[in-house]
């Protein structure tokens, strides 16, 4: 959110915005990803493509976790922040890019550094400016605001009419350490949001880790089975839930839902929860 803010607000706001998340990607595949490749340079090149950095020319690339980007990468985007120009894979000459980097990272890269794991020379050419944004623990007067931003992106991603959270919530929410930052937030409510089938959050729809209130200013210690489920393995258990509380009938599980009939359908064979009958019941397992 700060990457993006930083883009808006800069001259080329107007351009594109292009995320790299550097943890997610293949090591072999980074320098296709950042760089682009020529058709027949490798097995599976079956057309010329353009990396990143030139599908934001004119914008900002934001590379999410660089910290976990391999060394030889490193040096390659190295050698195109200093020459402003990427050289595809098997391309025998290279292009100009326009092009503003964002970097973010969770690492402390003079440690890497220290540990031979991160080029120093790149650290301090991405750290002409360096920002450091406070744990959210440390900024809990941010929660309304990324409370009502996740609420209103879930809310559409679920169409649901999710007005907001009750006061408890809000306290509980409020009440927690936040060891993962503003991406367990965002977990938190989505969880929320998919569990709810009112027009308000509240305490119970919460995911279940954060159901214990802490006492007297300490945070209790979570149990071993209170992590952070995915919201696959949500979605799952609010379907059980409701084809339990609607006795399996899918069109009243479906209106507790607030979704369409067969969209329950589908996603109750995606689940495996039991093959649906013609006279709108299904089976599901506990």
């Amino acid at each position: 959110m700060v990457a993006r803010a930083i883009h808006r607000l800069s001259p080329v706001g107007s351009g594109r915005y292009v995320v790299l998340n550097c943890s997610a990607v293949v090591e072999t595949l980074f320098e296709s990803e950042l760089f682009g490749h020529m058709k027949g340079s490798f097995t599976g090149a079956t057309q010329d493509k353009p990396g990143l950095f030139e599908y934001a020319h004119g914008g900002t690339l934001f590379l999410d976790e660089i910290g976990d980007m391999p060394l030889a990468t490193q040096a390659k985007l190295l050698r195109v922040l200093q020459n402003q120009e990427v050289q595809r894979v098997g391309a025998l000459s290279a292009r100009k890019v326009d092009v503003r980097v964002v970097a973010a990272t969770n690492h402390d890269l003079r440690a890497l550094i220290a540990e031979k794991r991160f080029r120093e020379d790149l650290y301090y050419r991405l750290s002409m400016v360096e920002i450091q944004v406070p744990r959210l623990e440390e900024r809990k007067e941010d929660l309304p605001l990324l409370e009502r931003h996740f609420i209103t992106r879930f809310a559409a991603e679920y169409k649901k009419d999710i007005r907001g959270l009750t006061y408890r919530a809000q306290i509980r929410l409020a009440q927690h350490a936040w060891p993962g930052n503003v991406r367990e937030l965002e977990n938190v409510i989505g969880h929320a949001a998919m569990m709810t089938t009112e027009d308000m959050i509240d305490i119970q729809h919460l995911s279940p880790y954060l159901h214990t209130h802490r006492e007297h200013g300490v945070e209790p210690e979570p149990c071993p089975t209170a992590e952070i489920s995915t919201l696959e393995e949500q979605e799952r258990l609010l379907l059980i839930r409701a084809l339990e509380a609607a006795a399996g009938n899918q069109s009243e599980a479906a209106r507790l839902l607030q979704i369409t009939r067969d969209a329950l359908r589908y996603k109750v064979k995606k689940h495996n929860l039991g093959s649906p009958d013609s006279g709108g019941a299904s089976a599901a397992a506990g």
